[in-house]
């Protein structure tokens, strides 16, 4: 008994003092900081309205993170991409003035000056070429990272495929520990983009690259990552969160990518959402909303065009010779909010910024300022969610006079040209502001800009009567399901759907009930295969012939299979154009010299069966409203609301 005494209490001791130990020994706190889908925002200024902005800006979100910064001892700051290509100062740069070797891409003049770790490669980082990405990714005095674009070697063997990017990096950091002593944490950067870069971008990359899958790069790599020391492993994907069943080449993979081992923190985009606090993932299996965790691990996503800051903070303890992530959060900041009809600055810009970038957004503003045509009324598109609308007839317009000419004395000639274009600007998340509109008189190309907002190459693709019936069917998932005989009023448009997938298809006549479900879901999958929204689809005058072949002009984007279309996929493609739409747009303005805007309604509502239903525009809409549309007030955000009959 007395050995036993012995032998135990020594034991108890230990393990009490091994306890104590623990409980005291020195932590590490760690931020995170992340920027993502700028998009050539550097500056706080609207290159379509012409004006400063207060919603917009990196140099806006330079102030937080400045702020971030002081707040603590130890961080780290990384960009998850599409950063170069969006708006005019991206085009003047890649296309007006153009960017040589040797010379620093306005971006990373502004860049270089917050010190950034880390950057990752979004998808329209494709969408000048390989070369110019290149050539601006000289400019960065940071490294970059992706770990699922791969030299296309052709060889059909991907054993041997070899990374395009750095896959991943680990950075020895400097950090203080909460006893103030320096220590040194190892931590592991990894970053992916969407695989779908091979149908969006396939002319820039066809033969060049290929793009392989999130997840399964993810589980490659992550275990190097650990044997070669990583202490912390933040992926960055350009990627957002879809939830539901996981598909090989999904493109918004960061729910399933949590769940992936050994990472400690997710920093993702592309969907220009902001997590925590998208209220479309309340209540969902292992994402927390509050403390914005994936299944435990923390991830931010902070909105687009420099409109918020996102923040991770991790608590880390020392395991061995190293360390482990024990606690973890996720937060955002915005750099504005709305208060009714105005945008608040919740921050200053920070002129170091704007002073870095202001030759080249100097020459944007003259850039976009020449004239290219003249207008005899005013264009926007306030309602072009529910009617027809001037800003999309002229982009329709410029793609038929466009397509007439390209088909003259080939195979196609004779065959009817049809022209899909969809409202690039309707408000949604760009708010209340977030509209085209372009007052009568001279148009410059700025205003062309402002109607075809994406650098988009032309394409024509050939269909059947069908298939463009559905494609109409995939477009009329804008709406959501109204239910007739209501007094309540009913919202018209589903928000959740991207404007830009709404596709106006001109050269055909045609009604939308949405009285009726949607034939398609939003992964562009049939869940209702008796369902069919388009009705009394005329040709001429004429019910559309379902056998008759047609041409289609449209983009890029949309011919390869963006927004996962019914019969595009690229297949259907005959004529590669090698003009860019916009480029189109401007061309025909200045043949035309003086246009017309009117729309030629080619499309309408059937019946609402005597329900009410409602919809947002901006408050400027009133004054433009047509008789069938009531305006009721203003909502919470600043949107004007209607009534439609």
């Amino acid at each position: 008994m007395k050995k036993w005494n012995k032998i135990f209490l020594p034991t108890s001791l230990t393990l009490a003092c091994l306890a104590s130990a623990t409980a005291n020994a020195a932590t590490v706190d760690l931020r995170i900081l992340e920027t993502t889908d700028i998009h050539m925002h550097l500056v706080d200024y609207d290159y379509y309205a012409d004006k400063q902005s207060n919603s917009v800006g990196l140099s806006r979100v330079a102030t937080l993170i400045k702020q971030a910064r002081a707040e603590v001892q130890n961080s780290v700051l990384v960009d998850n991409g599409d950063l170069l290509q969006g708006n005019p100062l991206g085009d003047y740069v890649a296309k007006g003035r153009v960017l040589r070797f040797g010379e620093t891409h306005p971006a990373y003049k502004a860049m270089n000056l917050l010190d950034y770790n880390v950057g990752n490669i979004g998808n329209h980082e494709f969408n000048y070429g390989l070369d110019f990405l290149m050539k601006s990714l000289a400019g960065a005095n940071f490294p970059y990272i992706n770990a699922n674009v791969y030299v296309d070697d052709g060889d059909a063997n991907p054993d041997n495929d070899q990374p395009y990017f750095q896959p991943y990096l680990i950075q020895p950091t400097a950090v203080l520990d909460s006893d103030g002593k320096e220590q040194v944490i190892n931590v592991g950067y990894i970053g992916f983009v969407p695989p779908q870069i091979m149908t969006w971008d396939k002319d820039n990359l066809s033969g060049k690259v290929i793009a392989k899958d999130i997840i399964a790069s993810a589980k490659k790599y992550i275990p190097q990552m650990k044997s070669e020391g990583a202490d912390v492993i933040i992926a960055i994907p350009h990627s957002g969160m879809y939830i539901g069943n996981y598909e090989q080449g999904e493109e918004n993979a960061t729910y399933h990518l949590a769940k992936v081992d050994g990472i400690d923190a997710i920093l993702f985009g592309h969907s220009h959402k902001v997590f925590p606090g998208d209220s479309s993932l309340d209540n969902i299996e292992g994402v927390d909303n509050a403390t914005g965790t994936v299944f435990g691990v923390p991830a931010t996503m902070p909105g687009f065009w420099g409109s918020h800051l996102g923040l991770v903070d991790l608590v880390l303890e020392q395991e061995g010779q190293g360390w482990k992530v024990v606690k973890g959060s996720s937060s955002i900041r915005a750099i504005a909010k709305r208060e009714g009809r105005t945008t608040v600055p919740l921050v200053e810009a920070d002129e170091h910024i704007n002073h870095a970038v202001e030759h080249e957004h100097q020459g944007t503003l003259e850039y976009m300022r020449r004239k290219v045509g003249e207008s005899t009324a005013d264009i926007n598109s306030f309602f072009a969610l529910v009617q027809d609308d001037p800003s999309i007839q002229i982009v329709n317009n410029a793609q038929i006079w466009y397509a007439q000419n390209i088909v003259r004395a080939t195979s196609y000639e004779g065959l009817p040209i049809l022209s899909a274009a969809a409202p690039f600007k309707a408000g949604g998340r760009g708010g209340p502001e977030y509209f085209t509109d372009v007052p009568k008189g001279d148009i410059a190309l700025k205003n062309v800009s402002d109607l075809y907002i994406y650098p988009n190459d032309l394409k024509v693709v050939k269909l059947t009567g069908a298939q463009v019936v559905e494609w109409l069917e995939r477009s009329a998932g804008q709406f959501n399901q109204i239910q007739p005989n209501q007094e309540a009023p009913q919202a018209l448009i589903n928000t959740s759907f991207p404007t830009y997938n709404f596709d106006v298809i001109d050269g055909i006549q045609y009604r939308i009930n949405v009285t009726k479900p949607n034939r398609y879901d939003s992964e562009g999958k049939i869940v209702n295969e008796n369902a069919h929204r388009i009705e009394a689809v005329t040709y001429q005058g004429q019910p559309i012939e379902l056998n008759q072949e047609f041409l289609v002009v449209t983009n890029n984007y949309r011919a390869s299979g963006g927004g996962k279309f019914p019969a595009l996929d690229g297949s259907t493609t005959v004529i590669d154009a090698p003009d860019k739409n916009r480029d189109v747009v401007a061309n025909y303005l200045l043949s035309q010299t003086v246009i017309n805007p009117a729309a030629d309604n080619n499309w309408e509502f059937a019946s609402f069966a005597g329900a009410t239903v409602n919809f947002t525009s901006s408050p400027k809409a009133k004054s433009y409203a047509s008789p069938n549309m009531t305006f009721t007030g203003l909502d919470d955000q600043g949107f004007a609301v209607f009534e439609l009959q």
